[in-house]
């Protein structure tokens, strides 16, 4: 009677044990999954984050290697920028007149003795040698008039030249053929309009065959004291490199230079300025470093800056050899110029 209740308890207790392990498996698994999940999470999240930092790297490297590659690249091509000389002050208006009437100055310091390189006894004289000399030198001209004023003196005399023989006289000054066509128009219109004389306005020298501005003003200026600017290739190229002007028309460096310097001025600063483009300022070859001026123009350089090797570019009386004329004026402290040479006996 007694073992009949036991039993019912023993299986009881070893239900309750066995439910209790399955619980605390159910439960150890469970958590056993909790970590491997949290465990798996956390593995994810390094991951990405050792994506992110690599892929953070390598754009840093790529573009480190961008930014080392890029001026390197400039290097080879031959790109890279060099370093510019300071920009030059701009030079006022002001400025520049001080500074144009300075070299102005300095000139006629240095040529005193400036006149005009054609040879003439007359405004006539002066005006036909003025018209030979387009293409020439003033030397040629000068070993060509004598011959050419012995035989035609007067308006009226070249006038009534026969063209082949006016054209024979001034062969040597070059363009005979359209030369002796001016020289004939000219000496007829002083015959027929002027009385035989050249007329003293620039408004009537400039209606005759052959005579321009700058003809009209070396006739003015220096036959009848009429003050005049003489553009000529000398005068417009030194004008541009002392920056007076930018124009490369004639007639617009001529209104240009006129507005900076004084009326009476003109005449003998076209002197000047010539003499200097002719002795030192040279087209190809400027003597920059035998050059008075050189610390007042903007073009110093252009030319040799060696003091000794520029010396031996100089011209004329400041080379030590024979100027233009056969006949200079007294106090020029030149050499005259030979008369032309003979032609050669025919054989």
């Amino acid at each position: 009677m007694n073992e009949t209740p036991e039993k019912p308890a023993a299986a009881k207790k070893a239900t309750a044990k066995k439910t209790a392990a399955t619980k605390t498996a159910t439960k150890t698994a469970a958590t056993k999954a909790v970590a491997k999940k949290a465990a798996a999470t956390k593995a994810v999240a390094k991951k990405a984050v050792t994506t992110k930092t690599t892929a953070k790297k390598t754009t840093a490297g790529t573009s480190a290697k961008k930014a080392t590659a890029k001026p390197a690249a400039k290097a080879a091509a031959g790109k890279t920028p060099a370093k510019k000389a300071p920009a030059r002050k701009p030079e006022s208006r002001a400025a520049m007149v001080r500074r144009a009437r300075r070299i102005n100055r300095e000139l006629a310091e240095l040529y005193p003795y400036a006149h005009p390189e054609l040879d003439f006894t007359n405004s006539f004289e002066l005006l036909v040698a003025t018209v030979l000399s387009a293409q020439t030198t003033d030397l040629r001209v000068n070993q060509t008039t004598p011959r050419l004023f012995a035989v035609c003196p007067t308006p009226e005399d070249m006038a009534a030249m026969d063209p082949e023989r006016l054209e024979e006289l001034i062969r040597p000054t070059g363009f005979f053929r359209a030369k002796a066509k001016s020289l004939l128009g000219l000496s007829a219109a002083l015959r027929d309009r002027f009385g035989g004389e050249v007329p003293g306005r620039l408004e009537d020298l400039v209606t005759l065959p052959g005579v321009g501005r700058k003809t009209a003003n070396v006739v003015l200026g220096n036959a009848f004291g009429v003050p005049g600017i003489t553009v000529d290739t000398h005068f417009g190229r030194l004008a541009r490199r002392f920056g007076w002007t930018t124009a490369e028309d004639a007639e617009k460096v001529e209104a240009d230079v006129a507005e900076i310097f004084p009326k009476s001025e003109w005449t003998m600063l076209s002197h000047r300025v010539v003499f200097h483009g002719r002795r030192v300022c040279h087209s190809r070859k400027p003597a920059c470093g035998a050059c008075a001026i050189a610390p007042l123009c903007p073009a110093y350089g252009e030319g040799e800056t060696d003091p000794e090797k520029a010396k031996k570019l100089l011209k004329y009386e400041l080379g030590g050899k024979p100027g233009q004329r056969l006949k200079p004026p007294a106090d020029y402290p030149g050499q005259p110029a030979p008369p032309m040479a003979p032609p050669a006996a025919a054989s």
